[in-house]
């Protein structure tokens, strides 16, 4: 007898997704050695292997990947049918605010999932360094923002990002001294935190590159022009991620957080924030 089980198949999806059975495991509320036992068994009932796994790397193999298209199309209709009956009217408009770095790498699969399942809801996605979306929030241009954490401003706790070093491999720019660094406008808490760090541990440095822009910090460090503080969640994987080993100072972590406006309190408000804080908590 054929049989697909749609929650496996999320487990496969998230292994794809993240490149790891860890953290594949972790968004989908699941223990490593849970994901690992289904997945084994999946392949076990196809008679292929999905997936070739290393002490460092997971890749997907060609059969994982035509498993992969249909799973994200079943997982797809069955969202569209929950929604169809359980939630059929809801339709509306939510913007929403957010920094680069947790634009390309925290947000995209709950947007997603949320697009599918109410396909009646326009949402709009401002991208803007945490600081910047505060006032926006104030006036109510934004409903909701998912940012780091700011003072004076009420919020939901959603989870703590550990913040890394990352160079290039290429270049070992963290060996030099004054350290060059790549950091974000002043107000980011990522900026704070490293200098806050090289500061305690008297460690000269020289800014040689200050942005709004994740894209521009990433840039500078693949040109091994610097090293940047960055949320580990939006690190490349072709980056280095540097430690105490390599005479760095370690980081605090900063604390992810979603805040609402005062004219969110909308049925399309409410459900997005509502999966934003399931899904980004595991």
């Amino acid at each position: 007898m054929k049989k697909l089980d749609l929650d496996v198949l999320e487990m496969v999806v998230a292994i794809a997704d993240t490149g790891s059975f860890a953290q594949g495991a972790d968004s989908v509320h699941r223990s490593p050695s849970a994901v690992s036992m289904q997945i084994k068994a999946l392949e076990e009932a196809l008679g292929k292997p999905l997936f070739l796994r290393s002490t460092r790397n997971v890749a997907i193999t060609a059969e994982g990947k035509m498993l992969l298209d249909y799973a994200r199309r079943m997982l797809a209709m069955r969202d569209e049918a929950w929604a169809s009956i359980v939630r059929p009217e809801m339709k509306g408009r939510v913007t929403i605010g957010v920094p680069d770095d947790y634009a390309s790498s925290l947000l995209p699969q709950v947007l997603g999932k949320f697009a599918i399942a109410h396909p009646r809801v326009e949402i709009r996605v401002i991208g803007l360094p945490s600081s910047a979306l505060v006032p926006l929030l104030k006036d109510n241009t934004l409903d909701l923002a998912c940012f780091t954490k700011m003072k004076g401003v009420a919020a939901e706790f959603i989870r703590f990002e550990p913040l890394v070093w990352v160079g290039s491999p290429a270049r070992k720019v963290w060996q030099e001294r004054p350290l060059p660094i790549a950091v974000f406008e002043h107000g980011s808490t990522a900026r704070a935190f490293a200098i806050s760090a090289l500061q305690r541990e008297s460690i000269k440095y020289r800014m040689s590159y200050e942005s709004p822009s994740l894209l521009g910090l990433i840039s500078m460090v693949e040109a091994g022009l610097a090293i940047a503080p960055l949320a580990k969640c939006s690190v490349p994987p072709h980056l280095v991620q540097l430690s105490q080993n390599d005479g760095l100072p370690q980081l605090d972590e900063i604390e992810v957080v979603l805040a609402r406006s005062a004219r969110s309190g909308r049925p399309p408000c409410d459900f997005l924030a509502e999966q934003i804080l399931a899904e980004m908590r595991g």
